[in-house]
C-alpha cells in the first residue's frame, strides 16, 4: 500500500511543555534536601517558603500555598514508611531500585490521593507535571502509571493489603499503619508500657501536627502579655505550664514583637515543664549558682536565667559546640539577672566539683521524643545509635552529680522516652556513683495539675497524654 494509499497522515499532537506548579517544586526540593543532604525539614522549609514569595510574589504564592507546601512535605514525611508499602505494591521491582527522585514523586502523589481532600485527579495530574518537570517526560509516564494504580483504593483498603494481621504480627500491623519503623514501635510500647490502645494513640499523636508553642521568658514578658496581643482567636494559654501560650493553626511567631526582641521564643510546653520543675526543686542551703550543662539551643537556658534572676541566683550555661553556644547566648540576651554562656565539654569541664546548687542536664539522645517536629528523624535512627549516647549521656549525668553542693539538685532530661536513654542510664549512674550520696526525688508534684504521670519518682511526659513532646525528668538530690 502506497502512502497516497492510505489517505492524509493526521497531525502529530503539538508538544506542550511542563507547567511548573511553585507549590509542588517547593515541596519536592524540601524532600530531595532532606534525602540527599540529611537536612531536617524544619530547617530546609522556612528558607525554601521565603524564596518562593520573593520569587512568585505575595499573589501567586500566598499563605495557602504556603500551607498547601507544609503539608505535602511534613505529610509525606511522616507517612513515608505507609506510602513505601503501597508503593511497593504497585510497582515490579524492589523499591531500593527506583531512584530516590522518583520515589519522592510518587510519595509527593501518594500523600495527595491517600493522605489530603485533593481530589483523584488533580492530585495525579499535578503528580505527572511535577514528574516531567523534575523527571522528565519518560519517568513521568512511570509516575503516572503507578500513581493510577494507587488511585484504585483508599487509604483504608490499602492497609488491609499492605499490613500484616495483628494478631500475626502486632509490631508489624503498628509499623506498617503508623509509619514507624519497627524497632521504634518496640521501644515506644516497651516505654509506655499497657495494651494496643495506648500505644495506638501515641503513634498517632506522633503523625498530628504539633501546636506551635510559645514561652514568655521570666523577668522579660508574661504569659498574659502575649494573650493580649495575640487576641482569642490567634491564641490559648498553655496547658500546663504558666509561661506557655499556644498558637492557633497558621500562627506566625516570627511576626510577634515579643519574640523579635527575644522576650519569648518558640518552645514546647514539655521542655518548660522540665526547667520548671528543677528550679522549683526543694533545696537545703543557699540558692545562688545554677547550672545549665548542655544548653545548646538556648530555650531552657533563657528559661533559668529567668527563673534564677528573679532569685537573685545567677546562671551558668554551657554548650559543647560553639555554634551552638552562640544560640544561647542569643537566647540569653536581655536576661535581667546575671548569666555567662561559655563553649566547653560538659563530660570535662572547666568548673570546680560542688559549685553548683542547681544542674540541668539535657543531654544528647536519639530525640524519638519529638518525632511530632521531627518526623525524618523515625528514618534515620538506627538501634544502634542508642549505643552510641550511652556513654556521653552516663558521662555527663556524672559530671552534673560532681558539679552540685551537698543538698543540691540535678536535673537529668532527654527527649526521648527509650528506656535505654531515661531509667537505664539513671539507674546505672546511680549504682555506681559514691554508695548513699545522691538520691531519687519524686518529680511529679512540681508538676502540678499534669495527669498521668505514673508511679515516678521520675516522670515521663507523652504527646498523646499531655500535648508535648516526650520529655523525661529525672530530680536528684546529692546527700553526701
Amino acid at each position: 500500500m502506497t502512502e497516497q494509499s492510505r489517505g492524509p497522515r493526521k497531525p502529530g499532537k503539538p508538544y506542550r511543555r511542563p507547567q511548573k506548579d511553585p507549590v509542588r517544586m517547593l515541596a519536592f526540593e524540601a524532600l530531595r534536601a532532606v534525602d540527599e543532604r540529611d537536612a531536617y525539614a524544619n530547617l530546609v522549609l522556612p528558607p525554601l517558603l521565603r524564596k518562593a514569595r520573593e520569587k512568585e510574589g505575595p499573589e501567586k504564592f500566598d499563605g495557602r500555598d504556603a500551607a498547601l507546601a507544609t503539608e505535602l512535605v511534613y505529610g509525606t514525611l511522616r507517612r513515608q514508611g505507609t506510602y513505601d508499602a503501597v508503593i511497593a505494591a504497585c510497582v515490579d521491582r524492589p523499591l531500593r531500585e527506583v531512584d530516590p527522585p522518583v520515589l519522592d514523586v510518587l510519595s509527593l502523589g501518594v500523600h495527595q490521593l491517600l493522605g489530603t481532600r485533593i481530589p483523584t485527579h488533580a492530585a495525579v495530574s499535578a503528580s505527572v507535571e511535577l514528574a516531567r518537570v523534575v523527571l522528565g517526560d519518560g519517568r513521568a509516564k512511570f509516575v503516572n502509571a503507578v500513581l493510577r494504580k494507587v488511585a484504585r483504593q483508599d487509604l483504608d483498603a490499602w492497609l488491609e493489603q499492605v499490613a500484616p494481621p495483628y494478631d500475626e504480627d502486632p509490631e508489624d500491623h503498628l509499623a506498617v499503619v503508623h509509619s514507624h519503623p519497627r524497632w521504634v514501635v518496640s521501644a515506644l510500647w516497651d516505654a509506655l508500657g499497657g495494651g494496643r490502645a495506648g500505644i495506638e494513640d501515641l503513634l498517632e499523636a506522633d503523625n498530628e501536627r504539633p501546636e506551635v508553642t510559645l514561652v514568655a521568658r521570666p523577668g522579660r514578658s508574661t504569659a498574659d502579655e502575649l494573650l493580649g496581643v495575640l487576641g482569642e482567636e490567634s491564641a490559648l494559654p498553655g496547658r500546663w505550664s504558666p509561661y506557655a501560650v499556644r498558637l492557633s493553626e497558621g500562627g506566625e511567631p516570627g511576626a510577634i514583637d515579643a519574640v523579635r526582641e527575644g522576650r519569648a521564643g518558640v518552645q514546647d510546653e514539655g521542655s518548660q515543664l522540665v526547667a520548671l520543675a528543677l528550679a522549683n526543686a526543694p533545696l537545703d542551703g543557699p540558692d545562688k549558682a545554677w547550672l545549665d550543662g548542655c544548653a545548646g539551643p538556648g530555650g531552657k537556658a533563657a528559661m533559668l536565667a529567668g527563673l534564677a534572676a528573679e532569685r537573685g541566683a545567677a546562671l551558668l550555661a554551657s554548650e559543647k559546640q560553639p555554634h551552638r553556644a552562640g544560640l544561647v547566648a542569643k537566647a540569653l540576651a536581655g536576661n535581667p539577672g546575671p548569666y555567662q554562656v561559655i563553649a566547653a565539654d560538659g563530660t570535662r569541664p572547666p568548673w570546680l566539683p560542688g559549685t553548683f546548687d542547681r544542674v540541668l542536664m539535657d543531654v544528647p539522645c536519639t530525640g524519638l521524643g519529638a518525632l511530632r517536629r521531627r518526623p525524618e528523624a523515625r528514618w534515620r535512627r538506627r538501634p544502634e545509635d542508642l549505643d552510641g549516647f550511652a556513654p556521653l549521656q552516663r558521662g555527663l549525668l556524672r559530671t552534673a552529680l560532681d558539679s552540685v553542693r551537698v543538698g543540691g539538685v540535678v536535673g537529668y532530661a532527654t527527649c526521648s522516652p527509650h528506656l535505654a536513654e531515661t531509667r537505664a542510664v539513671v539507674d546505672d549512674v546511680l549504682k555506681h556513683y559514691d554508695t548513699g550520696s545522691a538520691e531519687l526525688l519524686d518529680a511529679r508534684p512540681l508538676l502540678p495539675g499534669v495527669p498521668a504521670l505514673g508511679d515516678g519518682p521520675d516522670v515521663q511526659l507523652w504527646p498523646h497524654l499531655h500535648g508535648t513532646d516526650a520529655m523525661y525528668l529525672a530530680l536528684i538530690r546529692r546527700t553526701a
